[in-house]
């Protein structure tokens, strides 16, 4: 490998943190707005909601085709490349004046948008071995924060100047932290001599011969469909009776969410020490009780606030510790073996918005907390029976 730095400094971690987050941000704007998307194209629940699974299907095919290309080209222009090119997909969005218009911007802007799953592993390569958990967890709390800050930062500038708004600032953002990553990261290129599909090939295959790799991928899948789940229909949630939030309100809910994040950052510290089993375990034992309180949130804001944090705690302390034990596999390799896990993690986060606006529409949001809470379960029994096929989850 050709790397022009050694290690990480706390700025240029500082940088991979906020970009990472701001790339991911753009995937979920539109979360608090699906009412007010919904009433200015005349749209449905589930057709406002397939906004947002446009957005994670094209973040899903990103992962795949385009993150393994970390280990083939240098990182710094391939990073600056596709920052700008998800900037581009935000334009089409703020200018788009059909549902199918906004689809195509929303999923060009998740199919660039993975640069920041180019990011991680980058980060994880710089890092020291020792560290490289907690820096693992400080970049990740920095992708989760993005994508709770979003709804937050989003339901503001809707309040300021209308839900356009916010794609016109949020494309701007990206323009200019494309220049920042130009002027801070370090050249690195993987020295390896695999071509294009060869180099997809291989993560294929390396999900056919890791089960390790395999238990790891469906808990994200499972875990982050349980937070689209959640966080998918909240906005019509609060949007509706007893409490008529506004977006802007709506949007602030996002804070409890970040504070849960943030909770989470000592995972990748505990998985440095041998404890991922242990971490695992009580985050996905937690995220399926966190549905009770979230049920109760129709009734009390303060419930619903209750289950966010537990939610959003558990789901990010169970996605670093599953980054940190894989990261630990094939150092050259860590692009695809991230391109397979994400990929996975998308899929779920997809999955998960189309099964949370189905709930809502026929059920409510008890339709919503029931589907989670099963989810949350089935969970929990996959990470069970694929503990105990291996000893090297630890």
């Amino acid at each position: 490998m050709k790397n022009s730095a050694h290690g990480l400094s706390p700025a240029l971690i500082v940088l991979m943190s906020v970009a990472t987050g701001l790339a991911v941000a753009s995937n979920y704007y539109a979360q608090p707005l699906l009412d007010t998307i919904a009433n200015a194209f005349s749209l449905s629940i589930n057709q406002a909601g397939f906004i947002v699974t446009a957005a994670q299907l094209g973040y899903a095919a990103g992962l795949l085709l385009l993150v393994p290309l970390g280990d083939m080209f240098e990182r710094r222009g391939l990073i600056v490349f596709m920052t700008l090119l998800a900037a581009g997909g935000m334009l089409i969005t703020a200018a788009s004046q059909s549902l199918w218009m906004m689809i195509l911007g929303t999923a060009l802007t998740g199919l660039f948008s993975v640069v920041a799953q180019i990011l991680v592993p980058l980060a994880a390569h710089l890092a020291e071995p020792e560290k490289r958990g907690k820096v693992v967890g400080t970049i990740m709390s920095g992708l989760l924060l993005g994508i709770l800050l979003a709804r937050t930062v989003a339901g503001l500038l809707a309040g300021l100047g209308g839900w356009r708004t916010v794609y016109w600032v949020a494309s701007v953002l990206m323009v200019l932290m494309a220049v920042a990553l130009w002027r801070g990261l370090p050249t690195v290129k993987q020295d390896n001599h695999l071509n294009y599909p060869q180099l997809l090939g291989s993560v294929f295959s390396l999900f056919i011969k890791n089960s390790l790799l395999r238990t790891r991928a469906l808990l994200g899948c499972l875990t982050f469909a349980n937070f689209s789940i959640l966080w998918t229909s909240m906005a019509f949630l609060l949007a509706s009776p007893p409490f008529n939030f506004s977006e802007g309100v709506i949007g602030l809910f996002g804070l409890a969410g970040a504070a849960g994040a943030l909770g989470a950052r000592p995972a990748g510290g505990f998985a440095d020490k041998g404890k991922a089993h242990l971490t695992t375990t009580i985050g996905l034992g937690l995220l399926l009780l966190s549905w009770i309180a979230t049920a109760l949130g129709q009734f009390s804001v303060i419930a619903l606030i209750i289950g966010i944090l537990i939610l959003d705690l558990t789901v990010q302390g169970v996605h670093i510790t599953n980054q940190t034990v894989i990261y630990r596999m094939m150092p050259e390799a860590r692009n695809r073996l991230t391109a397979g896990y994400m990929t996975s993690y998308f899929i779920g986060g997809a999955a998960g918005s189309l099964i949370s606006a189905s709930a809502y529409q026929h059920a409510g949001w008890n339709g919503v907390c029931i589907a989670g809470a099963i989810v949350a379960l089935l969970n929990l029994v996959v990470w069970w029976r694929g503990y105990h096929r291996q000893v090297d989850c630890q």
